[in-house]
Order: C-alpha cells, then structure tokens, then sequence
C-alpha cells in the first residue's frame, strides 16, 4: 500500500513519486504488486483543472510514460482516464509496460465536499484480472459504501479487492470507513485491501489510515494515520487468499486525530503555496496560543513570528501570557501597540461621528488596525498571516471582517470553542506551552472595558451543542428546542447564524475536521428570507 502525499496539479511530480515508490516496493519489499491513492497522477480533488484539455493530455502523456519505466512490478494506480463518453474516474493495473485492466468507478459521490458528478461519467462494470495466479477487482472508493461493486466482483469470482481512495477526514470517521469495509468484506465472503490518500487540500485534510480487512470482515492490518509509508502485506494462498496479520496501529483518540489533522493541514497548505513562514497575532486568549502550537509544530519555531498588539482594553495578563507562550514555543516575538493606530483613525472620523455614541464601530476599528499591521507584515516578510477564530465565532459572526478575519489561512476555523479547550489540553500533555491561566480566566476580545465572549454570547457550553444541531446535523429551531435548549436563545443563535453567512464567506479557507464545515461543505445563500430558521 503507497499512502501517499500528492500535489493537485502536478501531474510530472506526482508520476515520479508513483515511480520512486514503485521501485522500492520492488526491490526493498520484494513486492509482487503496489497500490496507490485515487486519481494519483492529479492528486485529489482536481476540480476544473479537469476542465482543460491540456490538462488531460499531460496525464494521458504521463501514463504512457510510466508504463515505459516500471518494470518487474505490478502498479495500480488512480487517474482521470477519457473513454468514449467521456471522463472517467479510473484504476488501472499496469504490467510490463502494459495497461492490462482498467476500472472506472461506478459511484461518483455528490454530496458535502464532493461534486464528482460534474466531471466524470460513472462506470458500471467490474474489472478483474489475475495477479500471481489471484483473481483480483478493481475499486475506487465511494464503490465499497455501495454494495454493488462488491456483489459484481464476488460474482465474477474475486479472491481479493483492491480499493483505492482519497477519503477525507472528520472526526469519527476511521470507524465509518472500518464499519462500512467489514460489511462489504463479509458480503463478498473476500479481503479488502484499503489504501488511501494522506496530506491537506486547501480545506481538506486525507488522513492515510491505510487497512486490510480479511473475508470475515476482521481488521488485520492498520497502518499510520497521516503519514506517508509504503506498508507491505502478506497473503496466505491455499485454496483461498487471506492477509497475514500485520501491524494494526489503534485508531486514534479525537483530541489527537483533529490535532494530527490541523497541524497537517496547515504544513502542507503553507509548503505546497511556497511561504517561507506564518505570522500570527498572539493576543494572550486561548485561540491564538493554541494557533500559534499548531504553527510550530507545523513548520518550525523558526518560521514562526508571533505578534501582541496591545490596546487601551489589553489586560496585564494578557500582555504576560502571550509573552510566555511565546517563550515556551521560542518563536520571534513583537510587541507592536496599536493605540497611537487607533486614535489616529479615531481623528480622522471624529467629524464622521460627531453626535454619536461610541459602539462596536470602534471595536472593529481596533480589529482592523490588527489586520492592517499583520498584513502589512505579511506582505514584506513574505509570511501567511494565519486567522484564530474557531467555529463557534465563524458561525454566529462574532469577528471583524477586514480585522481579526484577515489572513490567509484559519487553522482552527471548524474547530468548536468547546474543542479549543480540549485540544489546548491535548498540547499541554505533550509539552506545556500554554499557560494554565489562559485556559481558565473567561474568553475576551479585550475591546471595551470589562468586555467578555458571554456578554454577547451564550456560554459556550450552551453556545456549541445548538451549533452542532443546526449547522452539523440541520436540525430545525424546534427540534432544538425539543432537546432541552431555551427557545429564546435558540433562534437568536439560528438568527446570528444565518445573517453572517456574507461574513463567512469572506473568510479564508482552513481546515475540515467536523462532519460540515463552513465552505466547500455547507453552502449557505446569503440574500435569502429569514422565515427558513422561525419556528
């Protein structure tokens, strides 16, 4: 199994890794055959690069390629492949300079990130062809949630299943995938071999996992989750085929599994775009300290800028717990005050405003005095600027766009404040790098004078469950409201949700690790009735 880290795009180095792996599965493994990630010579998702013509010559150019160069070694592999109705979704096994079988998948997924049905044409036959005397299929991933594929296969007298993937990650769903290969294992009565996609996609993150599930459906091999390897796997021939069992690594904990993912997401989001470093603004609050450990254990603490901006509303504590979590991670460090920012923009509008009242407009003036600094850092440094707001903030709309909402990047943008905690705790217990303090005094965006999250907002112990239902789960108000939750608040939080959807998106893209994350997953009108969220 190659569980491999692939560039969408980059279809020639894509191919060379095919081949550099396909050459120590050979003579290090002594491997009879290698498996690969779906659409391995595109990496995954394309989307419309697939569009272009030239884009599918260059991979119709790299194949042939490959085909010339791998020798003594089975190689099954994914890519767009063009038939006669069009673009398919193939795997094909390539022998001795040979296309020998070719697989076009059958269940094309259009559902939250997945749109695969605006590209390819779906397949609607089995592939089988004989490996060292094995009868074996051909798969590509969403064709194993179905029980088609499986049913077509045994019929057609399949010893073994190869599966390719690039599934990606949410929480729970190494049991999803595990629960859905031992039914179709048991329905076959044959053993799956699961190889998957590892590495981050702008706001997808592939965790690997890769798996041997035998035919009665038992787990005998489970591999790194997101990690590259090549993982041999043994099979007992007598009669029938049965995987030798290997290692088989746990599933991981959620704190460790959304940990794991986050900070691979962020790594390859900033190594595959080419910066040379983050640059973050370090407020001394629990969301900032916990980005700034997912940076550095990303890239590096010396790639890693970490900046305070204080204000008038900054409390001492603040100023002390970031300078501290600053030091424990030793990454650089600035203190750039932004009070003589703020009261020249506060001059500049005093005829503006003259004969109002001061209210958030001069909240957001700081936020965005923030912003303007940490771009403008940015831009010169040729650093990322990476966001701190979570999900419970991105979802009720309590940020500043063009203020703490600037950057490129959000890492914990799907991460719930509940989890923030959880994960800021997860880290301590590997090193302590966030001040105790910070995780207990209540959260604050330190804009006004005695300012705090639940003058705003619900507790966030109240605040996130509601969230989950109605955006994760798309429970109505009164469902909600059946489950135990104040009506009132309820649809206030339904209300926020809603009418911040124009602030959402404008937010940059970052990492997936809920069942339905904001962009690509939920798509939200933002010019729409009110009435869709009443009860």
């Amino acid at each position: 199994m190659a569980q491999l880290n692939m560039l969408v795009g980059d279809i020639d180095g894509n191919a060379a890794k095919v081949l550099e792996s396909a050459r120590k599965a050979r003579d290090e493994f002594n491997a009879d055959l290698v498996l690969f990630p779906e659409l391995t010579l595109t990496g995954y998702p394309p989307e419309d690069l697939l569009l272009r013509p030239g884009f599918q010559q260059r991979v119709s150019n790299s194949l042939v390629a490959l085909q010339r160069q791998i020798k003594g070694i089975d190689v099954v592999l994914g890519y767009p492949a063009q038939g006669k109705e069009g673009l398919y979704n193939a795997a094909s096994l390539i022998r001795n300079g040979e296309v020998v079988a070719t697989y076009y998948k059958q269940h094309l997924p259009n559902y939250s990130v997945f749109d695969e049905k605006r590209y390819f044409n779906a397949g609607g036959a089995p592939s089988i062809v004989t490996v060292k005397g094995i009868t074996v299929a051909l798969s590509v991933c969403e064709d194993l949630w179905n029980p088609g594929p499986m049913a077509q296969a045994s019929a057609a007298g399949a010893q073994l299943m190869l599966n390719i993937n690039a599934s990606p990650f949410h929480v729970g769903k190494g049991d999803e995938r595990e629960a859905v290969l031992r039914m179709r294992a048991r329905e076959g009565g044959i053993p799956i071999v699961y190889t998957n996609l590892v590495g981050g996609q702008d706001e997808l993150v592939f965790d690997g996992g890769s798996l041997v599930v035998d035919g009665d459906g038992r787990v005998t091999q489970r591999e790194t989750a997101f990690e590259e390897g090549l993982f041999p796997i043994e099979f007992a021939v007598n009669g029938g085929v049965a995987p030798i069992a290997s290692a088989c690594r746990e599933l991981l904990a959620p704190e460790q599994s959304i940990y794991q993912a986050i900070v691979l997401g962020v790594r390859d989001y900033i190594e595959k775009n080419g910066f040379k470093g983050v640059v973050i603004g370090l407020s001394g609050g629990v969301d900032s300290a916990l980005t700034l450990a997912i940076a550095v254990d990303a890239i590096g603490n010396h790639r890693v800028e970490a900046v305070m901006m204080p204000s008038r509303y900054t409390a001492d504590m603040s100023l002390e717990d970031a300078k501290a979590e600053a030091a424990a991670l030793g990454v650089e460090y600035h203190v750039l005050p932004i009070e003589p920012v703020f009261k020249t923009f506060l001059d500049v509008l005093k005829d503006e405003f003259a004969g109002t009242q001061r209210d958030v407009t001069e909240e957001n003036i700081q936020a965005r005095c923030r912003g303007v600094i940490l771009m403008a850092i940015s831009n010169k440094k040729r650093k990322i600027v990476l966001t701190t707001g979570n999900k419970s903030e991105m979802a009720v709309g309590y940020a500043t766009l063009y203020g703490d909402m600037a950057g490129g990047f959000a890492p914990i943008k799907d991460v719930p404040k509940t989890m923030v905690y959880r994960l800021c705790r997860y880290r301590n217990g590997l090193s302590p790098v966030i001040p105790e303090r910070v995780l207990q005094r209540p959260p604050s965006a330190e804009l006004a004078p005695d300012q705090k999250d639940e003058d705003s907002l619900p507790p966030y112990e109240i605040l996130d469950p509601i969230l989950e239902m109605y955006i994760e789960d798309d429970r109505e108000p009164d469902e909600i409201v059946a489950a135990g939750f104040d009506k009132a608040t309820v649809l206030r939080v339904a209300k926020l949700v809603n009418r911040n959807e124009y602030k959402r998106r404008q937010a940059p893209p970052g990492v997936r690790i809920t069942c339905r994350a904001f962009g690509r997953d939920r798509r939200y009108p933002i010019t729409a009735s009110s009435e869709y969220a009443s009860l």
